[in-house]
């Protein structure tokens, strides 16, 4: 199981690298274009393949639970992932403006943090529903054991998140003067 969500996120980044490559290098634009909407088809395998082996009575296991993480996470940062390489090749290989360097510092970056905690939610309410859904399937408690406390775990995660994310809304960050007079920041 576990083999299958690696090959997974390899599938991920290789549907995603194939498909800007088709894109910027080789001016594919529909062939790129459709590279890219593969990736959540991968997830879709993903969640397919866990829910039949589920079905054939094997036992929750920590893999299980990860495959929901994974599924989670892919849905809630892979639009922003996918932008985030986006530009860099449009960059490298089609003249496209330089990236934009993150923030660190002020409104902005508190900001950025914030929706930053509000898609690690996102991921989590879908992962939750998966493992929801696996553990009404399996129907057995003591099968199950696992997926609740992998939810446990990512809700006291998530929590942490919250309370760093939105820590920088109450006291932001603020550039640093040095002896020299010049501006740095943390």
């Amino acid at each position: 199981m576990i083999a299958l969500i690696i090959g997974c996120e390899i599938a991920f980044w290789v549907f995603v690298l194939a498909g800007l490559a088709c894109r910027y290098i080789f001016r594919l634009k529909k062939t790129g274009a459709l590279l890219l909407y593969f990736t959540p088809i991968i997830d879709l395998i993903l969640l397919i393949v866990t829910v039949v082996h589920l079905q054939e009575g094997a036992e929750a296991s920590l893999a299980h639970g990860i495959a929901a993480v994974y599924i989670g996470v892919s849905i809630g940062f892979g639009h922003s992932m996918i932008r985030w390489t986006d530009v860099r090749f449009a960059h490298k290989f089609a003249g496209g403006p330089s990236p934009q360097k993150r923030v660190k510092f002020g409104k902005e970056h508190a900001r950025d943090e914030r929706h930053g905690w509000f898609r690690h939610f996102l991921s989590w309410a879908i992962g939750c529903v998966i493992l929801y859904g696996m553990i009404f399937m399996v129907n057995v408690d003591s099968r199950t054991l696992v997926l609740f406390q992998m939810m446990r775990v990512w809700s006291v995660v998530l929590g942490i998140d919250f309370l760093i994310s939105f820590s920088y809304t109450l006291w932001p960050r603020h550039k640093k003067i040095t002896k020299d007079h010049s501006v740095s920041s943390e």
